[in-house]
């Protein structure tokens, strides 16, 4: 096939995305319930998998309060900056103030994958530079996309490698944003 069919054929039915989602502010089981949701009513976006939600010990600035973590896989027709752009304004509806690298929050959105997408940009790296190194990251993504690709390894290959020691599940199953 031409690679310019290829090309009409992603358009038409979109590409997939990881993202991981966090925080340790305020309520983050209902800040990030409420970021899914928004993503979903998207004309441009479909959440297609959510797993668990994850206690999660501090990573990077460890004197805080611990996290509640989520990955979630997206269908989307926008472009990775697009989306980039989209999970920003739902961070910033939510109030989201950005004062310390690592530090406390309401609300994260990171983009981890993008199907068929590799780049260093300086708004945004595909695949995230660090989701390779932390647990809080893999745990869940290996439970709705273990077989993803991610730097030549699947997420299944690299969990082994993460420390996830004090990671508990919080939440019986990937519907918990649906619920709420």
């Amino acid at each position: 096939m031409p690679r310019c069919a290829l090309s009409t054929v992603a358009e038409a039915i979109g590409r997939t995305a990881s993202l991981g989602l966090g925080g340790n502010i305020g309520d983050p089981r209902a800040a990030m319930a409420e970021a899914l949701r928004q993503l979903d009513q998207r004309d441009d976006c479909e959440v297609i998998a959510v797993s668990r939600l994850y206690k999660t010990p501090p990573w990077g600035k460890t004197d805080q309060a611990d996290f509640i973590n989520c990955c979630a896989v997206v269908r989307t027709f926008l472009e990775p900056e697009a989306l980039l752009d989209a999970c920003l304004a739902i961070e910033r509806g939510m109030k989201r103030e950005r004062i310390e690298r690592w530090g406390p929050r309401t609300i994260d959105i990171d983009i981890l994958t993008y199907e068929g997408r590799h780049s260093e940009g300086e708004r945004l790296e595909l695949p995230h530079p660090r989701m390779t190194q932390r647990g809080f990251v893999l745990l869940p993504l290996a439970e709705i996309a273990d077989n993803l690709p991610v730097e030549g390894k699947t997420v299944r290959e690299w969990l082994p490698s993460v420390d996830t020691s004090g990671i508990e599940v919080a939440s019986a199953n990937g519907n918990w944003w649906r619920e709420s």
